[in-house]
């Protein structure tokens, strides 16, 4: 999973002609590192789209911006638009996750 330092940089990712998958965190969330433990497993089934991760905490009021109220979160987005997003709640387990991502990506 690639890292987003900046919002340029986010601005940029999420201008693709495909689905992008980003997850958004930070450090001392606890449900982001139990995701931690399982998101590879996700990332190995959807491997042909890119992913992307950024800390909440470094890139100020991006989350705010795209209504991330709980981390961690997972967001969908293609051609500069957010297409799906998956709140905190709904982000528990693998299965909860590749559920989503097969409902929105097919």
């Amino acid at each position: 999973m690639k890292h987003i330092q900046t919002r340029d940089e986010f601005n940029t990712i999420i201008q693709s002609d495909k689905p992008v998958i980003i997850k958004f965190y930070a450090n001392w969330c606890p449900d982001c590192k139990r995701m931690d433990m399982f998101i590879d497993g996700v990332m190995n089934e959807f491997s042909q789209y890119e992913w992307y991760e950024v800390n909440t905490d470094d890139v100020e009021g991006l989350a705010n911006d795209y209504e991330v109220m709980g981390i961690p979160s997972i967001l969908i987005f293609q051609d500069g638009e957010k297409k799906a997003h998956q709140h905190s709640a709904y982000t528990k387990t693998p299965e909860s996750v590749s559920e989503f991502l097969q409902q929105q990506l097919g």
